[in-house]
């Protein structure tokens, strides 16, 4: 697999956003598990966890305190307030795996990519929903927020589908095999890119 990324000592950061409910934590999943050498982020969160969601595995969970300390600190990369909860990305997380020779893959909120493009040589991938009608039914359906911040995230999905254009490349994600074989397809091209 990992002559598939080619052999280059350079390591990449592809940037991945999408609304909530969209599958970007599934594709990005699958291709963790079918890549060693890529890694992906786990972002610092104010928010409480989840049913099922594992500290430092799915996010690390810190208080605002803690949180604004870091901004402070200058530890983000980059950070996020959305729906009064705060997100970053570890900056010596980040030096640490490309140290260890990892691709990173940020899976991080549109408000936060956007803030990095420009700053940080990466490819920027966009995943869509096939339509707001079935975001919502996802949304609905993965029963983890309720009616008003399904109607919130919803809300929100679509100034993030304006911004869809700033990014490299845009994936639709009506099937769930045919997106992971698009976002793998990118980041192969991209690991064998002759940098201009």
């Amino acid at each position: 697999m990992e002559r598939l990324l080619g052999q280059a000592t350079e390591k990449h950061i592809f940037v991945v956003s999408a609304p909530a409910g969209t599958g970007k934590t599934t594709l990005v999943n699958q291709l963790v598990q079918e890549f060693p050498d890529i890694i992906a982020s786990v972002s610092y969160t104010t928010r409480s966890p989840r049913p099922n969601e594992i500290e430092g595995v799915h996010y690390n969970f810190i208080s605002e305190v803690a949180f604004r300390a870091k901004i402070e600190a200058a530890d983000f990369l980059e950070y996020v307030e959305l729906y009064g909860t705060y997100y970053g990305t570890s900056r010596q997380w980040i030096a640490d795996q490309q140290r260890q020779g990892k691709h990173i893959v940020l899976v991080i909120d549109t408000q936060g990519a956007l803030k990095l493009k420009g700053q940080l040589p990466a490819t920027f991938i966009f995943i869509c929903p096939p339509s707001l009608e079935v975001l919502r039914t996802r949304l609905i359906n993965r029963q983890t927020e309720s009616p008003e911040m399904v109607e919130k995230r919803l809300a929100w999905a679509l100034t993030e589908l304006e911004v869809a254009q700033q990014y490299d490349y845009e994936i639709i994600n009506d099937d769930l095999a045919i997106a992971y074989q698009i976002l793998r397809s990118i980041v192969i091209a991209e690991c064998h890119r002759i940098k201009g």
